[in-house]
């Protein structure tokens, strides 16, 4: 059944509805990168590199978003500015400490120190400019050696599905609006899924993104209704409308509670039913500003429902950058984006390089 009023159009379902918004701002229209059928299976490819590729253009809201992260590890050139080899245990010492103050966490930090120690006492580390650049690839082996999959993984069949999950006000709801600006922007037709029902503003927040990006919209017709019905109407209403993406939010949730966390495996299955092989990225909002702390819920949420990339918000706000690269090497999970800003751009792809480059250049160290 359909009813139309003057503002929008609204289909109903037994339990959804959907809604579909143009968008607020038609003075500038965003050009398509490329056309494809549903039957060009190079679509979802195209996609995961073109948005990859912005993160080499965007450098700028990269190394913005980083800078507390890159002031905190600032001492690196004053340490090694005037580096001699008899000062190597002294300034070894205090790199460490400016990477557990940055959050790399003990482990990773003691891997960096003593790989560093061991090529300069073997002599193959000379100057204070050749240690920097052995930090510099040392951070990046740790980070792409487990997490080298940063593009998203869409599969060859329409529509992809993406399902965003975390914890309560770590960003979750603000991510994939988000996201789906860029994935639009690329020239997808994307859909929305508001499966948080638990909380009664999450549908009305993800109805102002979809205005914002205009994007169509599944919500719930009832309060309390179950997530997995919505998110399974979403997809069965992606595949019969065309749409190359859907994306569903989930309720926040501690990862202690076992029982909300099962809610997500229902959740997993009832896509999965609708689209053989989705959904196709379960992605994890994590709060940078947590630091370590981000580690144990990553540890429970990948053990339920199999996390396939991160997306580490609030990093702007967060001297603790490091914890990038803690949470790669510990889960083997990719970083997917980061979140480096308050404005809709600024999730940001991850690209491994740039952030490396982003949280340790500062200055020029002498040979």
């Amino acid at each position: 059944m359909a009813c139309a009023s003057s503002s929008m159009s609204t289909v109903v379902f037994n339990l959804p509805r959907t809604r579909r918004y143009p968008p607020i701002q038609p003075t500038r229209v965003w050009p398509s990168r490329f056309r494809c059928s549903a039957g060009q299976t190079g679509f979802f490819t195209k996609l995961g590199r073109l948005i990859k590729e912005k993160a080499k253009s965007d450098v700028d809201k990269l190394f913005s978003g980083f800078s507390k992260t890159r002031d905190n590890l600032a001492v690196i050139d004053e340490l090694l500015l005037y580096w001699n080899l008899s000062d190597t245990d002294r300034v070894l010492d205090e790199l460490e400490e400016a990477l557990l103050v940055a959050d790399f966490g003990p482990k990773i930090t003691i891997k960096i120190v003593e790989s560093l120690r061991d090529d300069i006492y073997a002599g193959n580390l000379k100057s204070g400019s050749e240690i920097k650049d052995a930090l510099k690839k040392c951070v990046l082996d740790l980070v792409t050696k487990k997490g080298n999959k940063t593009e998203l993984q869409l599969g060859f069949r329409k529509p992809a599905v993406i399902i965003i999950v975390g914890v309560n006000g770590g960003g979750k709801t603000t991510s994939l609006g988000k996201l789906a600006h860029r994935l639009k922007k690329e020239g997808a037709k994307v859909l929305m899924a508001a499966g948080d029902t638990f909380r009664a503003a999450a549908s009305d927040q993800l109805e102002i993104w979809a205005e914002r990006t205009g994007c169509e919209i599944v919500v719930a017709e009832k309060e309390k209704a179950k997530a997995s019905s919505v998110l399974s109407q979403a997809v069965k209403r992606g595949k019969e409308g065309g749409f190359d993406v859907v994306l569903c939010d989930t309720s926040g949730r501690l990862h202690t509670n076992y029982s909300l966390m099962e809610e997500l495996i229902a959740c997993k299955k009832a896509v999965s039913k609708v689209v053989p092989g989705t959904p196709n990225e379960i992605l994890l909002v994590l709060d940078g500003t947590t630091g370590l702390n981000m580690l144990p819920q990553a540890r429970e949420f990948n053990e339920v429902v199999g996390i396939t990339g991160l997306i580490l918000t609030k990093l702007d706000g967060s001297a603790r950058g490091g914890c990038v690269v803690s949470v790669v090497d510990e889960l083997g999970i990719p970083v997917k984006f980061v979140g480096v800003g308050e404005g809709v751009e600024d999730l940001q792809p991850f690209d491994a390089e740039t952030f490396v480059d982003a949280i340790v250049i500062k200055g020029k160290v002498k040979n």
